[in-house]
Protein backbone atom coordinates (compact mmCIF):
# COMPACT_ATOMS: atom_id res chain seq x y z
CA UNK A 1 0.00 0.00 0.00
CA UNK A 2 3.01 2.13 0.76
CA UNK A 3 4.55 1.61 -2.78
CA UNK A 4 0.97 3.02 -4.14
CA UNK A 5 1.24 5.63 -2.28
CA UNK A 6 4.78 6.81 -3.69
CA UNK A 7 3.74 6.18 -6.58
CA UNK A 8 0.58 8.30 -6.93
CA UNK A 9 2.77 11.30 -5.01
CA UNK A 10 5.46 11.13 -7.93
CA UNK A 11 2.54 10.96 -10.37
CA UNK A 12 0.74 13.79 -8.98
CA UNK A 13 3.94 15.90 -8.81
CA UNK A 14 5.44 14.94 -12.17
CA UNK A 15 2.20 16.16 -13.65
CA UNK A 16 2.32 19.48 -11.51
CA UNK A 17 5.55 20.11 -12.58
CA UNK A 18 4.77 19.42 -16.46
CA UNK A 19 1.61 21.98 -16.10
CA UNK A 20 4.09 24.29 -14.09
CA UNK A 21 6.63 24.47 -17.62
CA UNK A 22 3.04 24.61 -19.64
CA UNK A 23 3.48 28.72 -19.35
CA UNK A 24 6.63 30.67 -20.56
CA UNK A 25 8.50 32.47 -17.93
CA UNK A 26 9.08 36.76 -17.15
CA UNK A 27 12.93 35.74 -18.10
CA UNK A 28 12.40 33.07 -21.37
CA UNK A 29 10.43 36.40 -22.63
CA UNK A 30 12.78 38.69 -22.40
CA UNK A 31 14.98 36.06 -23.71
CA UNK A 32 12.57 35.85 -26.56
CA UNK A 33 12.77 39.42 -27.16
CA UNK A 34 16.10 40.29 -27.24
CA UNK A 35 16.05 37.30 -29.85
CA UNK A 36 13.46 39.04 -31.83
CA UNK A 37 14.99 42.79 -31.55
CA UNK A 38 18.36 40.59 -32.75
CA UNK A 39 16.71 39.42 -35.54
CA UNK A 40 14.92 42.43 -36.82
CA UNK A 41 18.04 44.50 -36.69
CA UNK A 42 20.24 41.73 -39.04
CA UNK A 43 17.11 40.77 -40.98
CA UNK A 44 14.58 43.45 -42.05
CA UNK A 45 11.39 44.54 -40.99
CA UNK A 46 9.59 42.05 -43.89
CA UNK A 47 11.82 38.74 -42.98
CA UNK A 48 11.13 39.53 -39.02
CA UNK A 49 7.63 40.08 -39.52
CA UNK A 50 6.94 36.83 -41.41
CA UNK A 51 8.98 35.25 -39.32
CA UNK A 52 7.30 36.72 -35.53
CA UNK A 53 4.20 35.82 -37.81
CA UNK A 54 4.61 32.08 -38.44
CA UNK A 55 2.82 30.06 -35.12
CA UNK A 56 4.81 27.31 -35.63
CA UNK A 57 8.36 29.50 -36.07
CA UNK A 58 10.76 30.00 -33.71
CA UNK A 59 9.31 33.38 -31.89
CA UNK A 60 6.39 31.38 -30.52
CA UNK A 61 6.46 29.25 -27.97
CA UNK A 62 3.84 27.70 -25.55
CA UNK A 63 2.09 31.13 -24.18
CA UNK A 64 5.15 33.17 -25.19
CA UNK A 65 4.77 35.25 -28.75
CA UNK A 66 6.28 38.40 -30.06
CA UNK A 67 3.94 41.35 -31.37
CA UNK A 68 4.66 44.34 -32.79
CA UNK A 69 3.10 48.12 -33.30
CA UNK A 70 3.94 51.39 -34.29
CA UNK A 71 3.79 54.71 -31.78
CA UNK A 72 0.12 54.91 -32.81
CA UNK A 73 -0.62 51.16 -31.53
CA UNK A 74 -1.32 49.92 -35.04
CA UNK A 75 -0.69 46.05 -35.14
CA UNK A 76 2.01 45.48 -37.61
CA UNK A 77 3.02 41.82 -36.61
CA UNK A 78 1.31 39.19 -34.42
CA UNK A 79 2.40 35.57 -34.12
CA UNK A 80 -0.61 34.56 -31.71
CA UNK A 81 -3.43 36.70 -33.43
CA UNK A 82 -2.69 37.76 -37.15
CA UNK A 83 -6.10 38.96 -37.10
CA UNK A 84 -4.99 41.83 -34.89
CA UNK A 85 -2.32 42.68 -38.14
CA UNK A 86 -3.46 46.26 -39.13
CA UNK A 87 -5.64 47.14 -36.40
CA UNK A 88 -5.31 50.17 -34.66
CA UNK A 89 -5.97 49.16 -30.67
CA UNK A 90 -5.15 52.55 -29.40
CA UNK A 91 -8.40 52.70 -27.25
CA UNK A 92 -8.29 49.02 -26.11
CA UNK A 93 -8.89 48.31 -23.24
CA UNK A 94 -7.81 44.90 -20.71
CA UNK A 95 -10.95 43.14 -18.66
CA UNK A 96 -9.96 45.57 -16.06
CA UNK A 97 -10.67 48.64 -18.53
CA UNK A 98 -7.00 49.12 -18.49
CA UNK A 99 -5.92 51.20 -21.87
CA UNK A 100 -3.23 49.09 -22.25
CA UNK A 101 -1.79 49.75 -25.68
CA UNK A 102 -2.06 53.45 -25.18
CA UNK A 103 0.22 52.76 -22.01
CA UNK A 104 2.30 50.94 -24.17
CA UNK A 105 2.90 52.96 -26.95
CA UNK A 106 3.38 56.17 -24.70
CA UNK A 107 5.88 54.74 -22.59
CA UNK A 108 7.66 53.78 -25.66
CA UNK A 109 7.99 57.57 -26.66
CA UNK A 110 9.78 58.49 -23.64
CA UNK A 111 11.63 55.07 -23.17
CA UNK A 112 13.55 52.98 -26.27
CA UNK A 113 12.55 49.84 -23.15
CA UNK A 114 10.46 49.03 -20.42
CA UNK A 115 7.53 46.79 -19.15
CA UNK A 116 3.79 47.04 -18.66
CA UNK A 117 1.01 44.62 -16.67
CA UNK A 118 -2.26 43.92 -18.24
CA UNK A 119 -4.60 41.21 -18.67
CA UNK A 120 -5.28 39.55 -21.56
CA UNK A 121 -6.51 36.09 -23.20
CA UNK A 122 -3.73 33.29 -23.03
CA UNK A 123 -3.82 31.50 -26.43
CA UNK A 124 -2.74 28.22 -24.82
CA UNK A 125 -5.69 28.29 -21.61
CA UNK A 126 -7.71 30.77 -23.86
CA UNK A 127 -8.80 32.53 -20.44
CA UNK A 128 -8.31 35.61 -19.64
CA UNK A 129 -4.62 35.97 -17.15
CA UNK A 130 -2.75 38.54 -15.74
CA UNK A 131 0.11 39.70 -18.37
CA UNK A 132 3.42 41.44 -17.53
CA UNK A 133 4.91 42.23 -21.23
CA UNK A 134 8.42 43.91 -21.76
CA UNK A 135 8.93 46.13 -24.96
CA UNK A 136 11.65 47.50 -27.29
CA UNK A 137 11.53 50.33 -29.14
CA UNK A 138 13.45 50.47 -32.55
CA UNK A 139 12.76 53.21 -35.13
CA UNK A 140 9.01 54.04 -34.87
CA UNK A 141 7.93 50.50 -34.02
CA UNK A 142 7.75 48.99 -30.90
CA UNK A 143 8.71 44.77 -30.65
CA UNK A 144 6.95 43.02 -27.35
CA UNK A 145 6.71 39.72 -25.73
CA UNK A 146 5.45 39.01 -22.45
CA UNK A 147 4.72 36.13 -20.08
CA UNK A 148 1.05 34.95 -18.49
CA UNK A 149 1.09 35.25 -14.60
Amino acid sequence: MKKVWIGLLIIVLTAGFAFAQAKGTTKEAQAMLAKAVEFYKANGQAKAFAAFDDPKGKFVDRDLYIYVSDLNAKILSHGANKALIGKTLIELKDSDGKLFMKELVDKAKTSNSGSIDYKWTNPTSKKVEAKTVFFQKIGDVVLVCGAYK
